[in-house]
């Protein structure tokens, strides 16, 4: 089983967080599912450097990178994730969406109106929780 170790950020502006929509996959469990943007580590990138080139990438954004959130193991049908997600500070709702096909800016009871990746699931959780 192939295991892939990927970061995510949760994005913060105001009291509202960023949910970027996935593009169509041939992996139906994430094609089209909303996610907290970021990617895979590099050799030789530290988590919170690949998050940094990630959301360039992704965004065209340089937030401020926080703390770690939580870290998610979850296994798909094809492969093993692992996911550090980092709380993020960002001064401005002004994306450029260069790979996802749709996002939203909501407030955390809002969050669990979407259709999440399953990996995700655990840290919209814990954010609702730590409201």
């Amino acid at each position: 089983m192939k295991k892939i170790e990927v970061v995510a950020a949760i994005l913060k502006n105001d009291d509202c967080i960023l949910c970027a929509q996935r593009a169509t996959s041939k992996l139906d469990y994430v094609s089209q599912k909303f996610e907290f943007p970021g990617g895979k580590i590099e050799k030789g990138e530290t988590k919170k450097e690949a998050l940094q080139r990630e959301l360039i990438e992704e965004l065209n954004i340089k937030p401020k990178i926080n703390a770690l959130y939580l870290t998610v193991v979850h296994q798909y049908p094809d492969f093993e994730i692992t996911m550090h997600s980092f709380l993020c500070d960002l001064d401005s709702k002004n994306v450029t969406l260069n790979e996802h096909i749709s996002s939203v800016w909501l407030k955390k009871n809002e969050l669990l109106k979407l259709d999440w990746a399953a990996a995700d699931i655990p840290i919209v959780e814990k954010l609702i929780e730590d409201e």
